[in-house]
């Protein structure tokens, strides 16, 4: 196994290279050359980063705002809410 692997990410690492990083930890855990104790340390750091993406697409909702019209036609901002739930 290629030594970037095994490496941890670093707690102020961009989202989109996060992401990336995530990709690596799941494109090398569904391959059958990773040790159990590989596997463990690859798991805990997926962990880790989908909890911080997680955390951090959270803080990005509620700073998200659209803009709605009021009765009075007055534009006013207001909180983003999803439709999808």
């Amino acid at each position: 196994m290629s030594e970037p692997n095994t490496i941890q990410a670093p707690a102020d690492l961009p989202f989109e290279a996060a992401i990336a990083r995530l990709e690596v930890i799941v494109k090398t855990m569904e391959g059958d050359t990773v040790s159990l104790d590989e596997c463990l340390s690859l798991y805990e750091e997926g962990i880790a980063l989908v909890r911080r993406l997680s955390r951090e697409l959270d803080e990005a909702e509620q700073r998200v705002m659209i803009l709605q019209r009021t009765p009075d036609g007055e534009i006013k901002p207001a909180p983003f809410t999803s439709t999808e739930d």
